[in-house]
C-alpha cells in the first residue's frame, strides 16, 4: 500500500516538471473545441450573437407572459365598432351610452322662489355668479370650462350620499343613485369636450383645482344637513348654465367667436354630423344643461313635499 502511494506522489512530481506551455493547447485546438462545443459555435463573435438572440428572446418572452398576465384576468376590452365598420376610438366612453339631445326642451323654465330656503338658494346662485362675471367677462370658452368643473360634483356628491345611505338602510334608492351619477358624468363630458376648445392656462388650472377643493367639501356638508336645499341650489346653477350657453351661442352668431369644427369627442358622444360646428355642440349642452335643471328643482321639490327621493322613479336617461 505504501509502495502505491509513493508511486503516485513520484509520477505527480514529474508532471508538474514538464514546460508550462505544454499543458495548454494550440489556438487551432481551441477553436476546433468551439466548434466541437454545444454552447459556443463559431468563437467569440458568435457568441456575442448568441447572446444578443438570447436577449431578444427573454424580452420576447417577458411580452408574452405581460399579455398572459392580462389575458388570464379576462378584463380586456372587446373590440367595438362603429355602425360603418370602424374600430371605436374612445375608452370613457361607449357607443350605447351615446344620444341625440333633446334641443327643443323649453329653455325659459324658473322655479320662482317661494319659501326662505329657495331664496337662499337663488342668492347663493347668484352671488357664485359675480366672481366669474369679473373674472372671465365674456369669455364664454374659458368660463364654461370652469363652469363644468363646478357642475359635474353634485351629481358625483348626491349619488355617493345616496349610495352610502342604501347601504347603511338596506333599502333602494329607486334608481336615484344611477340617476345623478349620470349626470355627474354627462357634465365631465361636457367638459371633456370643451378642454379641447379652450386650453386652459396654468393660473385657470390652478383655480379649477382652489375651486373644486371648496365646492366639494361644501356640497358635501351642505347634502348631509339640507339635500332640498342642495338640489335646488344646483337647479338655479343649472338655470344660469342655460343663460351663459345661450349668451355664448349669441357672440358665435355674431362672429365674434370663431364657429370652428366641432371636437371628435363631441361628434360620436352627442351623434352629431361629421361636419357639425362649435355652434352644435353648444346647442346640445344647453339641452343637456336644461334637462339638469328639471331633474335637480324636481329632486328638490320631492324633498319639500316630505318624502325621500326613492320614493319617485327616477328620471333615467332623461336627455
Amino acid at each position: 500500500m505504501n509502495q502505491v502511494v509513493a508511486r503516485s506522489v513520484i509520477r505527480r512530481l514529474i508532471n508538474s516538471q514538464k514546460s508550462p506551455m505544454s499543458t495548454f493547447r494550440s489556438h487551432d485546438d481551441i477553436a476546433i473545441a468551439n466548434r466541437q462545443r454545444p454552447g459556443i459555435i463559431g468563437g467569440g463573435a458568435r457568441v456575442l450573437g448568441t447572446r444578443m438572440m438570447s436577449a431578444a428572446g427573454e424580452n420576447e418572452a417577458a411580452k408574452e407572459n405581460k399579455v398572459s398576465v392580462t389575458s388570464y384576468w379576462g378584463v380586456a376590452r372587446p373590440k367595438v365598432k362603429r355602425e360603418d365598420g370602424s374600430d371605436w376610438p374612445w375608452n370613457c366612453f361607449m357607443p350605447w351610452e351615446t344620444y341625440q339631445a333633446d334641443v327643443s326642451i323649453d329653455l325659459n323654465k324658473h322655479h320662482k322662489p317661494k319659501g326662505f330656503l329657495d331664496k337662499m338658494a337663488y342668492k347663493t346662485v347668484k352671488l357664485l355668479r359675480l366672481p366669474t362675471d369679473i373674472l372671465f367677462k365674456r369669455r364664454y370658452g374659458c368660463r364654461a370650462m370652469m363652469l363644468e368643473t363646478v357642475a359635474a360634483v353634485p351629481g358625483m356628491v348626491g349619488g355617493m350620499l345616496l349610495h352610502l345611505k342604501s347601504l347603511r338602510k338596506f333599502q333602494h334608492s329607486g334608481g336615484w343613485i344611477k340617476a345623478l351619477l349620470e349626470e355627474a358624468e354627462n357634465e365631465r363630458m361636457h367638459l371633456m369636450t370643451m378642454v379641447e376648445l379652450v386650453q386652459p392656462k396654468w393660473h385657470e388650472r390652478l383655480l379649477v383645482l382652489a375651486v373644486q377643493g371648496v365646492f366639494f367639501n361644501a356640497f358635501f356638508v351642505l347634502y348631509i344637513l339640507s339635500p332640498k336645499l342642495a338640489h335646488r341650489i344646483v337647479g338655479y346653477l343649472e338655470e344660469e348654465a342655460i343663460h351663459s350657453y345661450t349668451e355664448y351661442l349669441k357672440d358665435i352668431d355674431r362672429g365674434l367667436i370663431e364657429n370652428v369644427p366641432a371636437p371628435a369627442i363631441s361628434i360620436d358622444y352627442w351623434r352629431l354630423p361629421q361636419d357639425a360646428k362649435l355652434r352644435d355642440v353648444i346647442l346640445v349642452i344647453r339641452a343637456d344643461e336644461a334637462h339638469h335643471r328639471d331633474v335637480n328643482h324636481f329632486a328638490s321639490d320631492i324633498h319639500f313635499e316630505g318624502k325621500e327621493l326613492r320614493d319617485a322613479p327616477a328620471p333615467l336617461g332623461y336627455h
